[in-house]
């Protein structure tokens, strides 16, 4: 099973939703970084479940634990271990799905390949696994932030058929508008409506999918590795490993097929520190597979939550025609709480970039002319 990603930043994560506990070992951090649980922990609160009616009712803390790597307060360049303990966990009301596949779930398909697989909660194909990744990509917040100056931020754009983009502004959202609501989406008037769309599905018994928008502002030109390593190759390998994300686009994405390229070309101007700078961003900041400057801009888009409380036809483990309808709690929408799994993957993908160019640029510019 593979559990770990990243080539100088790299982490493994461990765990499963009804386990002791989730945790994550990042090795590559550089050292002399400042850190400690305070960093980690916000992100960890935005995604942690019960936080409104919109979401799981599962109660946890999730509070995060750094046991090793950290010395008073400094990274110390050795492997980081962070640990989140599991405690609201009801294993016995999966007990009726020992022989049943759930549709839509990873039941079949992890029987279909390892021939035994974890019932309660999922297990490790529950959404739960990505508190590792979102305690890893909080590090990879702090170190960009700290050496380059680069800031990640996610919110939701679209719940159901209702699409909030043309309302926001990727160059100017700021975080405290996304966390103003409980739906993460920072147009007032558009949070209300996602709201009223996933307390429909609720109340119905079902669920909805949705869209998260993320930005990476201050990325520097030069970051990603053609040909397979491009950056944006890189971004949707971490976005498409996220639990229920069916699509993500980049930049101008789906969009750029019905465009002619008098129109999507973004056109180069001279830029305040000399280096060429577009005065658009169709490319979403990254051509060829590197990142030009501009902001790095990813949609992901997710698919309705698959538990829901409707009698679905199904089938049992020896092949036998079954009906069922799922009980427990579950989110009648995921966006809200995957705003912080999609910054992890854009920060824990330019984290890794960063440090692999940073490791070819050593030497100075030569004229081969």
């Amino acid at each position: 099973m593979s559990s770990h990603t990243g080539v100088l930043f790299r982490l493994s994560t461990f765990g499963e939703s009804h386990g002791p506990a989730i945790g994550v070992i990042v090795d590559g951090c550089p050292p002399r970084l400042a850190l400690d649980e305070s960093d980690i922990q916000p992100d960890l609160d935005r995604r942690r479940p019960g936080q409104s009616r919109l979401v799981t009712q599962r109660d946890e803390a999730d509070r995060c634990r750094i046991l090793s790597g950290v010395w008073k307060g400094y990274t110390t360049g050795a492997p980081i271990a962070i640990v989140v303990e599991n405690a609201d966990h009801r294993s016995g009301a999966y007990d009726h799905l020992v022989d049943v596949y759930r549709p839509s779930h990873a039941d079949f398909t992890y029987d279909a390949k390892y021939g035994i697989r974890s019932i309660a909660g999922g297990g490790r194909s529950s959404a739960r696994e990505t508190i590792a990744r979102v305690a890893a990509g909080a590090i990879a917040r702090k170190l960009l932030r700290t050496v380059a100056g680069i800031e990640v931020i996610g919110w939701v754009s679209a719940v159901g058929g209702i699409d909030a983009a043309s309302a926001i502004d990727t160059a100017t959202v700021a975080m405290a508008d996304v966390e103003a609501h409980p739906t993460r989406c920072p147009d007032p008037a558009f949070a209300e409506r996602f709201a009223a769309e996933i307390d429909a599905a609720r109340r119905a018994g079902d669920s909805v999918g949705g869209v998260v928008t993320c930005v990476a502002r201050g990325v520097p030109a030069g970051l990603g590795e053609p040909a397979f390593d491009r950056l944006d190759a890189d971004l949707a390998k971490a976005v498409m490993s996220l639990p229920a994300t069916k699509a993500i686009e980049i930049g101008s994405g789906i969009a750029a097929a019905a465009m002619r390229g008098s129109v999507h070309n973004d056109p180069f101007e001279p830029g305040p520190d000399g280096r060429p700078h577009t005065t658009a961003n169709r490319s979403g900041g990254i051509q060829g597979g590197i990142s030009n400057g501009a902001d790095v801009v990813v949609r992901a888009a997710f698919k309705p939550t698959a538990t829901i409380n409707h009698e679905q036809a199904t089938v049992t483990r020896d092949g036998s025609p079954t009906t069922l309808a799922a009980t427990g709690r579950h989110d009648p929408c995921v966006v809200p709480r995957a705003v912080p799994l999609v910054e992890s993957a854009m920060l824990l993908t330019l984290a890794d970039h960063y440090l692999r160019h940073r490791a070819i640029d050593v030497l100075g510019p030569v004229d081969v002319d």
